[in-house]
């Protein structure tokens, strides 16, 4: 799983997060690929709603190039 520090996840702008708030940051393909994993993970423990869900795997798909 990607890290970024709390100075690295401060620096990025909001467009680099999938979610309001700036949750599930995706600023390079290593993130993409990780919140694609966590995103299924957190829709199955109920913690994401299908909406938030989508918005995250799109957004993810479109770092990656997909």
């Amino acid at each position: 799983m990607s890290q970024l520090t709390t100075a690295e996840r401060d620096a990025l702008p909001d467009d680099a997060f999938a979610l309001p708030g700036r949750r599930y940051p995706i600023p390079d393909k290593n993130h993409a690929r990780d919140a694609l994993a966590r995103a299924s993970e957190m829709l199955h423990q109920g913690r994401l709603s299908q909406e938030e869900h989508d918005t995250i795997i799109k957004r993810a798909k479109a770092v990656l190039g997909e």
